[in-house]
């Protein structure tokens, strides 16, 4: 990185960096409380409250939003006259997963092989620490030159909605001239990526139902219909051949034309075994940043193990899919549904409900923000371009923040790049990519100042 004093600032900050992120990563701040305490994520909100505090931010307040959760709002106010800039992160975070399959304990930030591991390190409490970093950084070589707001989400990863309908309900509070999520990822480390576009999801979750009990499958088997055997035909009926997703009315053949993805860099990316073929049809930018995907979280169903000779009379399974920007999420979900009320074999009974929504989202990248982000960039990135992406996952509040604030730039960038192995087992982040990062968010609030 090219000597200037706001990145000898930042790295001489690391160290502190990596002890507050240890902090941070020990709350076990998973927003489904029926799997963790909610006093786990009232700690971390507590801590990114404390820690604004501590910055001479005002105003901070811990927001009880709708879905029960908690999120951390706070205002530094700039020169009279200056531009609102809001930082977005998130503290709470994905279930750990098989906490054996960790190489580490995931609630434990542990270094190896230069990287930091733990649960959350990327996505995104990682997040919280570059926006700490970045107004540090200002602060130390000649302030902070635009007004400051920060909100750290409570329960992003849940897909709850709560800061959602809390901003809807509120819609002064997050005003700003542009809005920096911190959530994002470049496309590899190394290489400073905007995210211009994000893929919208619904959620659903299917009830299949066809006796009133298990029956005897030597008895009854061959006549009785089975509940597993019906989802499993409606299940197989959302994807084609060649594995693309088939929704009866959904569009499916959009082209990406923005950054190349190369087969061979995705399949080392998604680890994906050798001799196993990738899915679907187009580029890999066209199938996973401008296409629709379906996808089978769970089923529930007896286990193998401890399985009985019957014909089950009930099955279950939740589903999500992916909404490539263009398309309506709420349409997307009533073209799901009567897919799966159509596809429905031997007259079962279906029930089919909705537990998750949010609206895909598209960037203006001709702004002046994103001038501003591409020559901060140059900077921390000495030699390389900023480079534009998709991301073939959902933050529902970016189109919540750009249908209450219309004239607001949004930029995503973030600590998330294919490394990273977020919501799996050993997450991490890497240092550099959070020293490098912050480098270019400081001086993009220097550069957007002067804008």
């Amino acid at each position: 990185m090219s000597s200037n004093p706001v990145a000898e600032t930042v790295a001489s900050l690391m160290p502190r960096a990596r002890q507050e992120l240890t902090e941070l990563v020990a709350f076990k701040s998973v927003a489904d409380f029926a799997q963790f305490p909610k006093g786990e994520s009232e700690a971390a909100a507590n801590w990114v409250a404390d820690a604004l505090r501590a910055e001479g931010f005002q105003d901070v307040a811990l927001l009880d939003t709708p879905d029960g959760t908690q999120s951390v709002y706070g205002y530094l106010p700039g020169p009279e006259g200056a531009k609102t800039v809001l930082l977005y992160a998130h503290y709470d975070v994905q279930p750990p997963l098989d906490e054996a399959a960790w190489l580490s304990p995931p609630f434990e930030l542990t270094e190896r092989d230069g990287r930091w591991y733990g649960r959350g390190a990327a996505d995104c409490k990682g997040g919280v620490i570059m926006h700490l970093l970045a107004l540090r950084a200002l602060k130390a070589n000649g302030g902070v030159p635009v007004h400051v707001k920060v909100i750290a989400e409570g329960s992003e990863e849940q897909g709850t909605g709560g800061l959602e309908r809390y901003a809807e309900q509120h819609p002064e509070l997050l005003t700003a001239n542009t809005i920096v999520i911190g959530d994002a990822g470049n496309f590899r480390v190394g290489l400073p990526t905007v995210t211009s576009t994000l893929r919208g999801m619904t959620m659903v979750r299917v009830q299949m139902d066809t006796l009133e009990g298990n029956l005897h499958s030597g008895q009854f088997g061959g006549a009785a219909p089975d509940a597993l055997a019906a989802l499993i035909r409606v299940l197989d009926s959302l994807r084609a051949e060649d594995g693309s997703t088939t929704v009866d009315g959904l569009t499916a053949d959009a082209e990406w034309d923005g950054l190349r993805y190369e087969d061979g860099q995705f399949r080392k990316d998604a680890k994906v075994l050798d001799g196993v073929g990738l899915i679907g049809s187009g580029t890999v930018a066209d199938r996973i940043w401008a296409r629709p995907a379906v996808t089978v979280l769970g089923i529930d169903c007896p286990p193998v193990v401890g399985a009985t000779p019957s014909v089950q009379a009930s099955a279950r399974a939740l589903i999500s899919l992916r909404v490539p920007p263009g398309v309506d999420a709420v349409e997307a979900t009533k073209l799901l549904r009567a897919h799966i009320e159509a596809h429905t074999p031997w007259g079962a009974r279906v029930d089919v409900e909705q537990v998750g929504q949010g609206q895909a989202f598209r960037a203006d990248t001709s702004s002046p923000a994103y001038e501003a982000m591409a020559a901060a960039m140059a900077v921390a990135y000495p030699g390389q371009e900023m480079q534009y992406a998709g991301q073939g996952g959902s933050i529902p509040l970016c189109n919540t923040l750009a249908s209450l604030y219309p004239d607001a730039e949004i930029l995503l960038i973030g600590l998330s790049e294919p490394e990273a192995q977020i919501h799996a087992v050993n997450e991490s982040v890497s240092p550099q990519e959070l020293e490098r990062l912050s480098v270019a968010e400081a001086l993009f609030l220097r550069n957007y100042a002067g804008s």
